[in-house]
């Protein structure tokens, strides 16, 4: 199609709420610390503490409100983050913040030990058939954290800031590189080399998945994140064959600990009809029993009310929060051990 189709129907999309948001992504979990993050919150404070993260928290990404049936280890834990903070500066501290923000009983956070899916594209996952994977397990996505200079973050920061309707034009990035306070030729340099590192995502158009669209329908309708525990010893080969399935958008190594009794695989799926969803989740059951992988335990926990924002990973940033919160920077950083 002609670049300017192409740039007309993703703005009218935008326009109509089809499309949530455009923007640069950023491979986050190699430039900021983060976690998984679940709330126990009383009922009365549930919404109120929802509305907070998804509004006033910079940090938290993906808000869900979750349900599981009551007698599943962790039912009383409903609301359900993802957490980043930038480099140098402590989850926890962080995350001791927003509990007496929200007045929350209790957190438990679960860091990535390792990656195995991380993806939408829920339309095309529509008509999976049931069980389908790749023919070969997932490779595992290290966490490792890459440093960068202050030439960098500003490129970076310029990057990544979602785009207005009115910034959707054929010629993107003149005035970030503006904004950055560099010419466009060093901006493309300093691009490409942030690329090379490694943190540099998609471009990417965001479908409205969970909310209706203009067209009075929605993407997706359930979403589902599964628990297994696994034996200990066994998290990467159980991570590798979860991830090798079509149906799953995010597969990873977590420790729930006991709250959540020892699941330490997770996964999150999504679709239209929740019979459908929980007969993927049946197929890879029985596929990690035929590859030798059995699992003590597993749960699914579903999905209600949810948000989702780009998490805040700018250093600077987040000293002008702290300061905003009446919070010292230094005292939010982290400590050796």
């Amino acid at each position: 199609m002609p670049v300017e189709t192409v740039i007309e129907r993703i703005a009218a999309m935008l326009r109509a709420g089809t499309i949530r948001r455009v923007r640069q992504t950023l491979l986050a979990t190699s430039l900021a610390q983060g976690a998984l993050v679940a709330w126990r919150v009383s009922p009365e404070k549930l919404d109120a503490a929802f509305d907070y993260m998804f509004r006033d928290d910079p940090f938290s990404g993906h808000v869900v409100i979750r349900t599981a049936d009551p007698a599943t280890p962790g039912a009383s834990y409903r609301l359900w983050t993802t957490l980043k903070v930038p480099q140098g500066y402590s989850l926890r501290k962080h995350a001791e913040f927003l509990q007496r923000q929200v007045g929350a009983d209790h957190f438990r956070l679960m860091p990535a030990m390792k990656l195995f899916a991380l993806g939408v594209g829920h339309v095309r996952r529509r008509g999976i058939e049931i069980g389908s994977r790749a023919e070969v397990p997932a490779e595992p996505i290290d966490t490792t954290i890459v440093e960068l200079g202050d030439r960098e973050w500003r490129v970076l920061t310029a990057l990544k800031r979602e785009f207005a309707l009115e910034e959707i034009v054929r010629d993107l990035w003149r005035e970030r590189a503006s904004e950055a306070g560099i010419d466009l030729q060093e901006f493309y340099e300093a691009a490409r080399g942030l690329n090379k590192r490694g943190v540099i995502g998609r471009f990417s158009t965001f479908l409205e998945h969970v909310k209706k669209t203009a067209g009075d329908e929605r993407v997706t309708r359930y979403n589902a994140l599964f628990h297994w525990a696994v034996p200990k010893g066994r998290e990467l080969d159980a991570g590798r064959e979860v991830g090798r399935h079509h149906i799953v958008t995010h597969a990873y190594w977590r420790e729930g600990g006991e709250e959540f009794h020892n699941v330490n695989v997770m996964a999150v799926a999504h679709g239209l009809d929740k019979d459908v969803v929980l007969a993927h989740k049946a197929a890879i059951d029985t596929h990690l029993r035929e590859a030798g992988i059995d699992f003590g335990y597993t749960n699914v926990f579903w999905g209600g009310r949810s948000e989702i924002k780009p998490s805040e990973i700018s250093p600077l940033a987040y000293r002008e929060f702290c300061k905003k919160h009446g919070l010292d920077p230094d005292a939010m950083r982290e400590e050796p051990g």
